[in-house]
């Protein structure tokens, strides 16, 4: 349950949405696509000669190409509450992938206010079809608890690792999937998520609908189905080969199962996850939708190491430097594309430096919804308008809580990387200047020591102290 406050906070943004959207214009329906783990290179719109990716590619054809967009932390988790919540992880409340038993991981507090709550007070219908990961079934996290009506695939992002599970959610119910016991492979659950999420546009198509779409392609285990792995077989020599977990307690468990054609598996994974977007873009199209949607597609973190997976053969991040878990450009910066037609220029690109806390606040102007107290974003809306941004981050900031703590600053070109806060000795800090250097291959701290003071005191200020996820936060 949400509580009081919470609640009368809601109740206060749903008369001012109610004020808003006494507009003669139907509100947008809104479809957010996230893939999981998809690099800065690992589009065809974005410099990707492997494989091609067509159909999002028609997101940025017919709207517009983000080159400096950033997501909410190098980790899914933390990356999904920066989204929902508006707020960088120095102040989300979920700031690492701490796990919850029996199952998920810690739950997003019911204090928080989503995305999906704020829309909700101005009429929407939310459906959330893929990865939760902010909370178990009945936790405060609930995603049913948390602003979406229906939500359908995996609560748990370990066990999202697997692509033929035993069991998915659909909002309480645990729905058995007995053509995958054993070692089966009957049903690859990307496709009954889809299947899920193209039955939510369908049946919204009349009102105004949020639909999250947060694939779990292409993480972890990479696994496709034949027909895809016929197209790229033996095209991509030398090829890898992954030994992964294929009995024993961890299988389909969280252990990512072998795999012997690793770099065709994800050659083919990737043209599961396009194939998907093809066919919501379909979809908007054939239910004359289109012109009142907005269609949003992103990353949730550069790509990982894992599984089999090999970044460096596909060039997945181009010119950036670092992978997941890192805090330079590879880890945090991925792809964003827009679409709205009438609205977005087709074929536009923009340069404007933008994070995963900005999507609340401009969702909120779209749909005339009051922003929520204490968020960091900053509505990027002028910018898919081609109109001039006056509002700009002062900073960005973000923190990881694993392999010895990591930080990281963006302000101006300006780029300040810190390891090793929880260790001793803390790491020094190390600076960049994105304009010339986005590989982020001259550390330049000692040449600019007065940047660096500014850019720890930003490290400071930035963080607020989490029981749940204590950091230490020391900078000399």
């Amino acid at each position: 349950m949400k509580n009081p406050t919470s609640l009368i906070l809601l109740a206060s943004l749903a008369a001012a949405g109610c004020t808003q959207s006494a507009k003669d214009n139907k509100q947008p329906n809104i479809i957010y696509i996230l893939a999981d783990d998809l690099g800065y290179g690992d589009l065809s719109c974005y410099g990707q000669k492997n494989f091609s990716t067509p159909s999002i590619d028609r997101i940025a054809e017919k709207g517009m190409l983000f080159t400096q967009h950033y997501t909410g932390c190098t980790v899914s988790a933390p990356s999904r509450s920066s989204l929902m919540t508006g707020q960088h992880t120095g102040h989300t409340p979920i700031r690492g992938n701490k796990g919850w038993k029996p199952e998920g991981q810690w739950p997003l507090p019911a204090e928080s206010v989503t995305i999906a709550e704020l829309l909700k007070t101005a009429g929407y219908t939310t459906g959330a079809f893929g990865k939760w990961g902010l909370g178990f079934i009945d936790t405060e996290g609930d995603p049913n608890a948390q602003g979406f009506d229906e939500f359908f695939g995996y609560n748990c992002q370990s066990l999202a690792h697997n692509y033929y599970p035993y069991y998915l959610w659909h909002n309480h119910d645990k729905i058995m999937i007995p053509e995958n016991e054993g070692n089966a492979t009957g049903v690859y659950a990307p496709d009954m998520i889809h299947e899920a999420a193209m039955k939510f546009i369908e049946e919204n198509r009349s009102k105004p609908f949020f639909l999250f779409y947060p694939n779990i392609i292409p993480h972890a285990e990479l696994f496709a189905r034949e027909e895809n792995m016929a197209l790229f077989r033996g095209k991509f020599e030398p090829e890898k080969s992954f030994k992964g977990v294929d009995d024993g307690p961890r299988y389909r468990m969280g252990g990512y199962g072998s795999q012997p054609e690793a770099h065709a598996a994800f050659a083919a994974m990737i043209k599961h996850l396009d194939d998907y977007v093809g066919e919501v873009l379909d979809k908007i199209t054939e239910l004359g939708l289109e012109e009142n949607t907005i269609v949003i597609f992103a990353s949730d973190n550069g790509p990982h190491l894992e599984g089999g997976a090999d970044p460096d053969y596909f060039d997945s991040n181009g010119p950036l430097t670092g992978y997941k878990r890192d805090m330079y450009e590879g880890g945090i910066r991925t792809p964003m594309l827009a679409m709205w037609p009438g609205n977005i220029k087709a074929g536009s690109r923009s340069d404007h430096v933008s994070a995963f806390w900005d999507l609340l606040p401009t969702l909120a102007e779209i749909t005339g919804i009051k922003n929520p107290e204490n968020i960091d974003g900053i509505s990027f809306l002028p910018t898919l308008l081609g109109k001039k941004q006056k509002n700009l981050h002062e900073y960005l900031y973000w923190e990881f809580h694993e392999q010895g703590g990591k930080v990281a600053v963006r302000m101006g070109n300006w780029k300040a990387v810190r390891r090793d806060i929880d260790r001793t000795p803390v790491g020094k800090t190390e600076l960049y200047d994105l304009s010339s250097d986005i590989g982020e291959k001259n550390n330049i701290a000692v040449q600019y020591p007065d940047i660096v003071e500014k850019m720890e005191n930003i490290m400071k200020e930035a963080h607020i102290a989490s029981e749940v996820f204590p950091f230490s936060y020391e900078t000399k």
